[in-house]
């Protein structure tokens, strides 16, 4: 019971702490979408931030005087996903947002192609107007179903981040068994998954989500991130793929490579693990039991 209430506490703090980063900031554009409220706002230190309707958590950020400038902890740790599949040729980002990891990465491996898929269609135009996000011949913004797009893709990838989020969560429909078979499919060989979640503070399906990749990957592991309430749930297609040493090694060369500013190896080595128990005895998600 005491442990309930602490993650309770904990959740209605984080909670608190954006409601008080939203009332510091000041609103410069709000688009009624077909799927939600965008919101763009900017606070006293310049940092530009979308949101959605209920203004819980910050979707995207970015400083408009510094594109390199990543402030949220999980986007600084994306670039490790570049350290552990074996060829970084093709990416798929599944939710735009305001587009800052995908072109952060198109900057730093212009050689890469990468498709961004995302069902909003205001959230595209607004990344474009107001985060930096530009398409080329190599960085493609695709509006449409995320799912969808997975299932019907003919391109394999090397590196698939998962970073849809709702107003409150990852959609259920893009957490579900049926998605991630669909999302190993488009994997090619040694390539890797990378998905956003809330732990299990701010994310009562938690466990299970994680039990649901373990269901379908043969290798998962966690990238814990200090300070934030998300994770990065790490899957691979092969056992063994990946090994703590090893992917510390590979994260300090990919910093040194890409002249990163963030310290990924320390990040790696402190909070990369094994899932462990996370998902253990948890329900496996799958499309049946989607919420009418």
């Amino acid at each position: 019971m005491a442990a309930r209430i602490a993650a309770m506490l904990v959740a209605t703090g984080a909670l608190l702490a954006a409601a008080v980063a939203t009332a510091q900031e000041r609103v410069i554009l709000e688009r009624r979408s077909p799927y939600n409220t965008v919101t763009v706002t900017e606070d006293e230190r310049g940092l530009r931030a979308l949101w959605f309707s209920d203004g819980l958590a910050r979707q995207s950020v970015i400083d408009p005087r510094d594109p390199d400038h990543l402030e949220a902890k999980y986007a600084q740790a994306v670039p490790f996903a570049l350290a552990l599949a074996a060829r970084n040729e093709r990416m798929l980002v599944v939710g735009l947002g305001g587009g800052v990891i995908p072109s952060f990465l198109h900057r730093r491996v212009p050689s890469m192609a990468i498709d961004a898929v995302e069902l909003d269609p205001v959230v595209v135009d607004v990344a474009r107007s107001h985060f930096g996000f530009r398409d080329d011949a190599l960085l493609r913004a695709h509006v449409g179903d995320g799912r969808r797009f997975v299932e019907d893709a003919r391109t394999r990838y090397d590196i698939v981040l998962l970073d849809a989020f709702g107003t409150d969560s990852v959609p259920y429909a893009l957490a579900t068994r049926e998605f991630l078979e669909s999302v190993r499919r488009a994997v090619a060989p040694g390539g890797v998954v990378v998905g956003n979640v809330w732990s299990r503070s701010r994310n009562p399906l938690y466990d299970a989500m994680l039990a649901t990749y373990r269901a379908v990957f043969d290798e998962v592991w966690i990238l814990e991130l200090d300070g934030a309430v998300n994770r990065l749930v790490v899957a691979g297609t092969a056992k063994g793929a990946f090994a703590r040493e090893q992917a510390t090694r590979r994260a300090r060369e990919i910093a040194s490579r890409l002249q990163l500013r963030m310290d990924l190896g320390a990040m790696v080595e402190r909070g990369f693990r094994p899932a462990g128990a996370d998902g253990e005895g948890a329900r496996v998600l799958v499309d049946a039991d989607a919420p009418r």
